[in-house]
């Protein structure tokens, strides 16, 4: 599939949606959220697709966040583009296989959403967080919802007050990545986690995902009875029943993504 600020592939069960922006430093402009949505939706539409890894062509930078020249143009353009964010971010959420970020350089303003919108994020030692929007004016106020999601209430308000950044190191302690590595592993861990999850049973691992997706704000009563009716249909799957056999004959299992 042909796009113009991303490059698309598949291999292996893994999906590869890269940002390519390097003019603009990946800026999200509202053509660039557009062929995400596109990219990601043909990722979920895709069978062959077992795991997504969203990640950047740019050899410092993630992406440095919305669109500015877009917000400056007129309110029709921060409307259009402004909508495409909540979107995104709900794609992902719904799209029933994990997310990889991989976060090669700075991740910043809008890009940080999009990077927390991810299921696990990988970031190189050199990579920066931050919504630095407070200091033109603006404000992450999407960002915010799942910057408060991710991390405790004083550092979710440091990071939006300030706008400052932080490093690598200080994002991991604060749960934002979930691992950091020196610059040149990245991409062999990041692919190695891909082929893990890709190697694991595609309909348990949508069910769970979904799960986690639904459960997440719920009260605890609430949750527990969603969680036990999706347990229920995981054990009555076939790959459940192929993962038990495979365990107890000491081999491995043949998904049947069923």
């Amino acid at each position: 599939m042909p796009f113009a600020t991303l490059r698309y592939e598949v291999a292996e069960g893994v999906a590869t949606i890269a940002l390519d922006e390097p003019r603009t430093r990946n800026a999200l402009s509202e053509r660039v959220l557009g062929e995400l949505l596109q990219a990601f939706a043909a990722a979920r539409d895709d069978d062959r697709v077992r795991c997504v890894v969203l990640a950047s062509t740019h050899e410092t930078v993630f992406s440095s966040g919305g669109d500015l020249t877009g917000f400056a143009a007129d309110t029709e353009v921060v409307e259009r583009q402004a909508a495409l964010f909540p979107r995104l971010f709900t794609l992902i959420g719904e799209l029933g296989k994990p997310v990889i970020c991989a976060a090669g350089g700075h991740v910043l303003a809008g890009a940080l959403g999009l990077a927390l919108a991810c299921d696990l994020v990988i970031a190189s030692e050199r990579a920066t967080f931050g919504t630095p929007e407070i200091a033109v004016g603006l404000f992450p106020f999407m960002v915010s919802a799942l910057l408060a999601r991710n991390v405790g209430r004083k550092m979710c308000s440091e990071l939006l007050l300030l706008g400052e950044r932080i490093d690598a190191r200080e994002a991991l302690r604060a749960g934002i990545v979930n691992r950091v590595v020196a610059a040149g592993e990245l991409d062999g861990t990041v692919d190695a986690w891909a082929q893990r999850i890709a190697g694991r049973s595609p309909i348990v691992m949508k069910l769970g995902r979904d799960a986690l997706w639904r459960t997440q704000d719920m009260p605890l009563a609430g949750a527990l009875d969603v969680l036990k009716a999706q347990l229920t249909i995981a054990a009555s799957s076939d790959d459940a029943q192929e993962g038990i056999a495979a365990f107890l004959e000491r081999r491995e299992a043949r998904w049947s993504g069923r």
